[in-house]
């Protein structure tokens, strides 16, 4: 498959990578470290951004002089496109994360191992999966019709689905993981596997990060065919994706504290993924361009955001007004 991809840029890119990993995961996660304060998570999640426009612009200046600013534009925009796109999605993921820390009951301080191995396994998956959805997508174009018709089914069953008021407990995957292993009634510290009389027993934080980790798989079956609606360039794709996920660990403590103030944020990511697919169904009777893309993106999470706000003072009135 064609791909602005070079020993350069993918070279540059795995430094990149390399180093944010290390920073992130290595030393503000290294063990005994204290979890991170809304200011803090706020002022991290801006360097990631930050980080990841300024990797844009590089990759914008290396394309502008090997092959024009047109070839440049178009590129970065793309990059752009599928970097807020990703981002969005993954605010889902996140709030799964909060769901199962609060029903585990799991503190704050112990959470910082099951994200950083959450944060890595996210990256191992999605670059598998990216490179083989690339593959796909090369051998067989059609399957792109796939993916979108996917992604439409998708965004119409978010839209329509009610709150899932129901245990977490009680779901058949948390049930059965139960039934399988030997487990503690207890956390155990920052430890998954603990042994009692020679015998081998895992922790309930094992239970939280196989969690964790299959909510990683679900939600990437559906934010990497989104993706492939903005561009099939593996490079584009890999570092759009990578890039929305290193910041993740940051953004789930800004979002830890106020996360039932985004109550229409769900509609917001649905619409996203009804547009997506639609985009894709139409791709042999009508182009759209990629920064009409953008912008479509970019007004639906600004709406959704204004809604939601509209909505969190109406609510607040109400409350103050009952109290």
């Amino acid at each position: 498959m064609n791909s602005v991809g070079n020993p350069i840029l993918w070279g540059s890119f795995a430094v990149v990578v390399i180093i944010m990993l290390a920073f992130d995961l290595l030393l503000q996660g290294r063990k005994g470290a204290q979890t991170m304060t809304m200011k803090s998570a706020a002022m991290w999640s801006l360097v990631w951004i930050g980080l990841s426009l300024l990797f844009n612009f590089g990759f914008w200046w290396y394309l502008n002089g090997e092959f024009g600013r047109e070839v440049a534009d178009a590129k970065a925009t793309m990059f752009l496109t599928g970097y807020l796109l990703e981002k969005a999605l993954a605010v889902d993921n996140v709030f799964v994360w909060l769901i199962l820390f609060s029903y585990f009951s799991i503190p704050a301080n112990l959470q910082r191992r099951v994200l950083v191995y959450g944060v890595l396994g996210a990256i191992v998956l999605r670059t598998g999966m990216i490179f083989a959805g690339s593959w796909l997508v090369g051998q067989f174009s059609w399957i792109l019709y796939v993916f979108g018709a996917f992604l439409l089914f998708t965004g119409i069953k978010m839209a329509l689905a009610k709150d899932d008021d129901g245990e977490v407990g009680e779901k058949p995957m948390i049930r059965w993981l139960r039934s399988k292993m030997r487990m503690t009634d207890d956390l155990q510290g920052e430890k998954f596997f603990v042994r009692r009389n020679g015998i081998l027993f895992a922790t309930p934080l094992l239970l939280v990060l196989i969690m964790v980790e299959l909510s990683d798989v679900i939600f990437a079956v559906d934010s990497i065919p989104a993706i492939f609606a903005v561009t099939t360039d593996p490079f584009i794709v890999l570092t759009s994706n990578l890039f929305a996920i290193l910041g993740l660990r940051a953004m789930y403590f800004l979002l830890a504290g106020v996360a039932e103030r985004f109550s229409m944020l769900k509609y917001g990511l649905a619409v996203i993924l009804i547009f997506i697919g639609i985009k894709m169904l139409l791709l042999d009777v009508f182009h759209i361009p990629v920064g009409i893309s953008l912008g479509v993106i970019a007004s639906i999470l600004i709406i959704t955001l204004l809604i939601n706000t509209w909505v969190n003072r109406r609510n607040d009135r109400k409350n103050k007004a009952q109290s």
